[in-house]
C-alpha cells in the first residue's frame, strides 16, 4: 500500500494511491475511515485492507490526479524524527571520518520538513547547503528493547528523505543539531509505501539524488553500515518508539561536502531523491531568511 498526506478542503486528509495516476481522498471516500497515515499504518494489515477495499471503486469526485495533488508530508508531525550519521562506508570516507564503531544518531524537529513538490529554504546565515539522499523508516507499533530478530516486525513502512545539511552549522560544534534544523530543509514524501512491498529491511535497494538532472549519489542501501534491524533494536534500548515515528538511515557517498570544490545547493535548483520501488522526492531549493 502506498499513502500519502494531502490537502483537502483545506485540511489534512490521506491519500492512497491505486497504481493508475490517481490519488483516493480517503476523506470523500471513506469518510468515516482513519484520519491519518500514522492510524493506518499502526492499523496492520486489518485496518489496511479495510481502506484498500473501500478504495478498489472510487467515488465520483473522491480523486484526484497524482500531478495536481498538494502534498504535505507523509507523516506530518512525527513524535520523533531520528537520525543516522556516517551510515554508509564510502560517505564516512568521502569526508574523511573513521568508520563509526556503533550507529552516530542525531535529531531532526517537526519544524525541518518540506514536503514533495515543497521549498526546501537556503537560509541567508549559510551558503554551504547540502543535499543526503537517504531511506526513512517508519514504525508501525509502539515499542522497547526490540531483539535484533524481531525488528522488522515494528516497522510499517518506508518513504525517502532528503536530509538536507547547512555544513557550516553543522560543525560549529561537536554536535550537528543546528546544521540539520534550519526551517524546511528536509524533504519528506511523497508516500510511505508498506513494508510488504519492499525487500526485508528496505534493502537491497538503488538510492540516488539528482540535481538540476545530473546524478550526485547512486548507491544501494545494501551497503549501510548498520542495518535496519540493527537501528531499531539498538535505539529502542534507549527510549519507546512509537507509531509515527520516523527513522532517517543515512547517506551514501556523493553529498557536495565531498567535492573539490563543493557544488552546494543554490536557489532555483531542483533536487530529487529517489529510491527503488519507493519513488521520487522532488523539492526546489529558494533563498530564505
Amino acid at each position: 500500500m502506498r499513502l500519502c498526506t494531502i490537502m483537502s478542503g483545506g485540511k489534512a486528509a490521506v491519500g492512497v494511491k491505486m497504481g493508475d495516476g490517481k490519488v483516493v481522498d480517503l476523506s470523500k471516500q471513506m469518510p468515516r475511515g482513519p484520519k491519518s497515515v500514522v492510524e493506518i499504518l499502526a492499523g496492520g494489515k486489518k485496518v489496511q485492507a479495510a481502506v484498500a477495499k473501500a478504495c478498489a471503486k472510487p467515488k465520483a469526485g473522491a480523486t484526484v490526479s497524482e500531478k495536481s495533488v498538494k502534498y504535505l508530508s507523509p507523516i506530518p508531525n512525527p513524535g520523533k524524527i531520528l537520525c543516522i550519521g556516517l551510515n554508509y562506508r564510502k560517505h564516512a570516507e568521502e569526508t574523511g571520518n573513521p568508520i563509526p564503531p556503533y550507529p552516530v544518531v542525531f535529531c531532526r524537529f517537526n519544524n525541518t520538513l518540506a514536503p514533495h513538490n515543497g521549498k526546501m529554504i537556503l537560509p541567508s546565515h549559510s551558503s554551504q547547503f547540502d543535499w543526503e539522499a537517504e531511506l526513512a523508516i517508519i514504525i508501525g507499533k509502539k515499542c522497547r528493547n526490540v531483539p535484533q530478530q524481531k525488528a522488522l516486525s515494528v516497522i510499517a513502512g518506508y518513504a525517502c528523505f532528503n536530509d538536507g545539511s547547512l555544513r557550516d552549522w553543522q560543525f560549529k560544534g561537536s554536535q550537528w543539531t543546528l546544521g540539520k534544523n534550519f526551517d524546511a530543509t528536509g524533504g519528506f514524501g511523497p508516500d510511505v509505501v508498506t513494508s510488504d512491498e519492499l525487500p526485508k529491511g528496505g534493502a537491497p535497494l538503488r538510492i540516488m539524488t539528482r540535481v538540476n538532472g545530473e546524478v550526485m549519489q547512486d548507491s544501494n542501501t545494501d551497503d549501510l553500515i548498520f542495518d535496519v534491524p540493527t537501528l531499531v533494536h539498538e535505539l529502542t534500548k534507549v527510549m519507546t518508539l512509537d507509531p509515527g515515528d520516523v527513522i532517517i538511515t543515512g547517506t551514501p557517498s556523493g553529498v557536495a561536502a565531498g567535492r573539490k570544490p563543493p557544488n552546494w545547493l543554490k536557489a532555483g535548483d531542483v533536487c530529487e531523491v529517489e529510491i527503488e520501488k519507493i519513488g521520487v522526492l522532488r523539492n526546489v531549493i529558494v533563498q530564505g531568511a
